[in-house]
């Protein structure tokens, strides 16, 4: 028995404006008291740390939802095709499903617009850093800039 489903990958951003809100306040705080301790080299480099925050903060929010076929064949096989393109994980998921429900029907040849071969690692999440590696043509899409 084979079934085919989607899934869709969003970042957390409620839990990545919790992250930058207690990382700005101990920036502020640490950067206030280094700053009447040690004077304005102090308070710049607060600023800057502040500066970098509210840029990792629109870097994480800013990614796009990345959509996903998932393929579940008899046994305990897995497969998935992620794209930032949803309609043509759309399109997959229907064709898959019709080819499902009629075994004996024509093949049907789809192309893939980006397609990337080898292992692929997309963590979402604040504070998640993700790894890509591949060996195929196409460029890393999903998360990772």
């Amino acid at each position: 028995m084979s079934h085919v489903g989607q899934r869709v990958l969003e970042v957390n951003k409620g839990a990545a404006w919790k992250q930058f809100i207690r990382r700005a306040l101990l920036c502020l705080v640490v950067g206030g008291i280094a700053a009447a301790i040690f004077g304005n080299i102090a308070g710049i480099l607060a600023v800057v740390v502040f500066g970098l925050l509210v840029w990792q903060l629109v870097q994480v929010i800013s990614r796009p939802p990345v959509y996903g076929l998932i393929l579940n064949t008899s046994g305990t096989q897995r497969d998935a095709v992620w794209s930032l393109d949803r309609a043509e994980i759309e399109n997959l998921v229907q064709e898959i499903t019709k080819a499902i429900g009629r075994p004996d029907a024509a093949p049907v040849t789809i192309n893939i617009k980006e397609a990337v071969m080898g292992d692929q690692f997309k963590v979402y999440g604040a504070g998640a850093i993700g790894q890509a590696q591949h060996s195929g043509s196409g460029d890393i899409r999903g998360g990772g800039r």
